[in-house]
């Protein structure tokens, strides 16, 4: 590809755009019946991973905001021509313990944009979907059951939008 950039101007798609679109497609499709529920929390099977409730207790708490990289209000215009808008949750990895109840709050900090957040199993079981309205705080206490690396998006604002929870062993001692 003698004098092309490798910003991909031409229309093609990079592979980690794809691959993580696919696995979307591939995580509501394996799912259709709870994903299509506007939101819900873990029924009695994802609650054998995670359990999620709105108690006001835990023992360790983080805060999830929604970040807008690229908007068409502030730009940068030839980002938004060319991707679109843009949002990512910061942070969008996050570390946890086994059986330890953790507070996630999640800020949407856009006065005029709606996100969600759905959690995605190990296996790709779409565990919850939950709304973010705009310039509100939405928490859950989450318990996770199993160790292993969780996906999370905002299926509205793909590929983008995205994350990782990492279930660490419980502590010993």
């Amino acid at each position: 590809m003698k004098g092309r950039s490798s910003g991909l101007s031409d229309g093609r798609v990079s592979v980690c755009c794809l691959t993580a679109a696919a696995s979307l497609v591939v995580t509501l499709s394996a799912s259709v019946g709870r994903a299509a529920e506007a939101t819900y929390l873990p029924d009695a099977t994802a609650s054998k991973a995670v359990t999620v409730t709105k108690a006001e207790t835990a023992a360790a708490g983080i805060a999830v905001f929604t970040q807008a990289v690229a908007i068409k209000e502030t730009g940068p215009k030839e980002t938004v021509a060319r991707f679109g808008e843009v949002y990512a949750f910061s942070p969008a990895f996050l570390a946890v313990r086994q059986g330890e109840p953790t507070m996630i709050s999640f800020r949407n900090l856009q006065p005029d944009d709606e996100h969600d957040f759905m959690l995605v199993d190990p296996a790709g079981n779409v565990l919850m979907r939950v709304m973010l309205p705009p310039l509100q705080e939405t928490s859950y206490v989450f318990t996770f059951h199993r160790e292993g690396l969780f996906t999370f998006y905002c299926t509205m604002h793909q590929p983008d939008m995205s994350g990782q929870i990492l279930v660490l062993a419980p502590k010993r001692g």
